[in-house]
């Protein structure tokens, strides 16, 4: 059985300040402590061997029972940890507080108990944090109890009831909208944009739902958020870009104004701020999507955006922005400088890189490659992309790598393949209910241009190309393939005997 590497792994993510915590933590406790060596030892490995390990403490007793030293270590790396942020967020906060209630309940220090009972309710109800709130009502009926025993009848029960009712029901409502926000996640992660019937039906499901059509369902500033960004997820799925940005616009608004709630859901605001920056690239609004990008790399060590979570996400999000970018306004060269940043970025990540996310990054990649001329990087990146098995995630993303690699093995001038790859990539499209007429009507004149020697027949081919993409493109279905790449400019580029990069420029507004 292959060693567990769960140890090496919590180790390497500590900073130097947890590190130095968890060993003044240590210095306190009596006794042998052959876990700070064993610590040291897996500290210092860059991949986790255990054989190195054993042959290090070979002549030590404790290594016979290496696997419980480990345990024990992990054990006390966490409850190290546990102390070093008991502090650092309003949860960790809350739960202190709870338990020093419990604490001084059990020794009939009922006075005591009260005070810190309603400090802390002020703080579970400043920050909406309900779950903690509820409980420690339970505390308050428990010390009302006492009182009643002692003849202290100076407490309302019936508004401590009506109190706890109407947490309840923040709660319901904030559960609510945590399910709607599920459903639209998984129509969105699944297969992207929506497309068919099926999936067009799913999201005006949920757009349609009281919680989220109506005015003043949010019970809290919470619930609040995430009904805007349910609205804005909607709006995204249907490509209203527009509309997404005034929805999601509206969710960082909401937690800029509440700061607290803010340094509690620091992920919501990372992925707000992704949408924002993505739905103003579609609009071509750069200059925004710029300034934004440059705001969501500057969060990282601000109150509650602390964490190497957090840093991956903001790396994540804030790459894949400026990527996007400079591959909208025609920018390749400069995207392909930022490339080896970006892999540099994902390889340090490990694990903690998403599927999702790595699959992002190989297709922009290959989107910017492609832009810039460098076919043959284009189609490595690509391929990182098509030999992937994964089944459920993100079909959109394979579907359109499919259409891309037409595209590329034209431009390689890889003729003989293409016939194949075409057929190939009709039988995907179809298997899945996913060839609609920008893809055929692509599929078609690829393999016309592959049979076709003459240059002006081939641009003749290109003209007609273009003129059936401008008539289909008034069906807002039809123009989800220029989200993945930018085929009309590709067109464009072939009839006018210019790079594709020009073309692309030609595009951006002037401002």
């Amino acid at each position: 059985m292959k060693p567990s590497n769960e140890l090496h792994d919590l180790i390497k993510s500590l900073t130097k300040s947890e590190k130095r915590f968890f060993k003044l933590h240590s210095s306190l406790q009596a006794g042998d402590k052959n876990y700070l060596r064993i610590f040291d030892a897996i500290d210092k490995q860059r991949t986790y061997d255990e054989e190195a390990l054993k042959k290090l403490f070979a002549k030590e007793t404790f290594i016979k029972h290496l696997p419980s030293e480990k345990n024990h270590l992990y054990k006390l790396i966490l409850k190290s940890l546990r102390a070093f942020h008991a502090e650092s967020s309003v949860s960790g906060i809350l739960k202190q507080e709870i338990k020093n209630i419990e604490i001084l309940y059990q020794k009939a220090l009922y006075s005591e108990c009260n005070k810190l009972l309603h400090r802390a309710k002020r703080i579970a109800k400043e920050n909406e944090r309900f779950y903690y709130w509820f409980e420690l009502l339970s505390w308050e009926k428990m010390l009302l109890e006492e009182a009643y025993e002692s003849g202290e009848f100076t407490k309302d029960l019936d508004a401590l009831i009506e109190e706890e009712r109407d947490v309840v029901e923040r709660l319901r409502n904030l559960a609510a909208y945590h399910i709607l926000y599920s459903k639209i996640n998984y129509v969105f992660r699944s297969g992207g944009y929506v497309r068919t019937d099926e999936e067009h039906a799913m999201v005006e499901e949920i757009s349609e739902h009281p919680l989220i059509k109506g005015k003043n369902t949010a019970l809290s500033r919470r619930a609040a958020t995430i009904c805007y960004y349910t609205q804005g997820f909607c709006y995204w799925a249907k490509r209203d870009w527009a509309t997404s940005l005034e929805k999601f616009q509206r969710v960082r608004q909401i937690l800029d104004e509440n700061t607290q709630v803010r340094a509690d859901l620091p992920k919501r605001y990372i992925r707000t701020l992704h949408y924002i920056i993505n739905a103003q690239i579609e609009l071509k609004d750069l200059k925004s999507a710029r300034t934004n990008i440059k705001y969501m790399r500057e969060l990282p060590g601000q109150p509650g955006f602390a964490g190497l979570n957090i840093e991956a996400q903001v790396f994540v999000a804030s790459t894949l922005g400026e990527l996007r970018l400079l591959d909208r306004s025609g920018e390749h060269s400069k995207a392909i400088a930022l490339t080896p940043e970006a892999i540099h970025g994902m390889e340090q990540l490990g694990e903690r890189l998403h599927k999702e996310h790595e699959l992002e990054f190989y297709f922009t990649f290959a989107c910017v490659h492609f832009g810039g001329g460098e076919m043959n990087k284009a189609l490595f990146w690509l391929n990182k992309v098509l030999n992937d098995n994964e089944p459920t995630l993100r079909q959109d993303i394979f579907t359109y790598a499919r259409l891309f690699n037409l595209v590329i093995h034209y431009e390689l001038g890889n003729y003989d393949l293409l016939e194949y790859i075409v057929r190939s990539t009709q039988r995907f499209l179809n298997k899945r209910q996913r060839a609609d007429g920008m893809e055929n009507v692509l599929m078609d004149h690829i393999k016309k241009l592959s049979r076709m020697s003459d240059p002006s027949g081939k641009r003749e081919l290109f003209q007609s190309m273009r003129s059936k993409f401008e008539a289909l493109l008034n069906d807002p279905n039809e123009s989800l393939v220029l989200k993945y790449f930018d085929v009309i400019s590709w067109v464009n580029a072939h009839i006018d005997g210019v790079p594709f990069s020009e073309v692309v420029r030609r595009q951006v507004p002037v401002k």
